[in-house]
């Protein structure tokens, strides 16, 4: 095992993650690096076209900020850090639940790196999951929005649009057969929490070769209302208005364009062509 003192960690900060807090949780990171005589080199305004020289990535920053990573170093075989620097940060809490910072230090310079799926929606990288339907109308609605710490944001910007939101018609195909009609949404899921705590996909695992599939059936204002917390607290996948499988490659096609998000991020795509990509990256994390 490599020790830490012969370490070179790249610190690769989001300045606009978490209103600042990417910035004031670099700056701690690196000084705990400085204490240990590790050497490290923090990236923020301008991050490098390679880390050939390093030995780790440290990502600081929320589920956009690695979005944006995986995009633009596709090929990365470093091992990677994820640190909580962001609103949502799920995919930091999948792989590091409520570790405090230095219980996450401990586990970022001694754990053995392990392997973390992702996937391909058209010719872009997700690492947490994608959400289309409602989903994409609520991360349409928060496109340049302060966000607040947690689900606040999410939470306030569903409320506005439970009442009025139209479900709409999809085909959606995979390798265990088709599913089509209006939905209320559609959720594409490698990590089990979206939206900065909804457990959409409490099963999901993002090193088990498959994406989890939710499928919301169209339900009224009400229903919306009442099953809500029952979503967000991950207890949903056995109702009657849910249809949950897996797999490994999906299509979605509707008739008309798709609002969707990225890990957060919104897009919109005449059609969705998915894939998982397994053992891709590398994280060091406990199991």
């Amino acid at each position: 095992m490599q020790r830490a003192v012969d370490k070179k960690i790249a610190l690769v900060c989001n300045v606009l993650a978490g209103v600042g807090k990417a910035s004031i949780l670099t700056e701690k990171i690196a000084l705990h690096l400085a204490n240990k005589k590790i050497a490290h080199i923090i990236f923020k305004e301008n991050w490098p076209v390679d880390f050939n020289s390093f030995t780790d990535i440290f990502i600081i920053g929320g589920d956009g900020t690695l979005n944006y990573f995986i995009n633009k170093y596709f090929d990365i075989t470093l091992p990677l850090v994820i640190f909580n620097g962001g609103t949502g940060n799920d995919f930091h809490w999948l792989l590091y639940g409520k570790q405090t910072i230095d219980q996450q230090l401990d586990i970022a310079l001694n754990e053995s790196p392990k392997p973390i799926d992702i996937a391909k929606c058209n010719n872009r990288y997700f690492v947490n999951g994608l959400g289309l339907g409602f989903e994409g109308e609520v991360a349409k609605a928060l496109v340049g929005k302060k966000k607040f710490s947690g689900k606040i944001s999410f939470l306030i910007t569903i409320l506005k649009k439970i009442f009025t939101y139209r479900s709409k018609k999809y085909l959606i195909k995979s390798l265990e057969g088709f599913v089509q009609g209006k939905k209320l949404l559609v959720d594409i899921s490698n990590g089990a929490r979206s939206g900065g705590g909804f457990h959409v996909a409490p099963e999901a695992k993002a090193n088990d070769g498959l994406l989890d599939i939710i499928i919301v059936k169209p339900i009224n204002s009400l229903q919306r209302l009442w099953y809500l917390p029952v979503i967000e607290k991950g207890k949903h996948l056995k109702l009657s208005i849910i249809h949950h499988y897996r797999t490994s490659e999906i299509t979605i096609e509707s008739d008309q364009n798709i609002q969707y998000h990225l890990d957060g991020e919104y897009f919109e795509d005449e059609k969705l062509a998915i894939k998982l990509l397994p053992a891709k990256l590398s994280f060091r994390y406990k199991l």
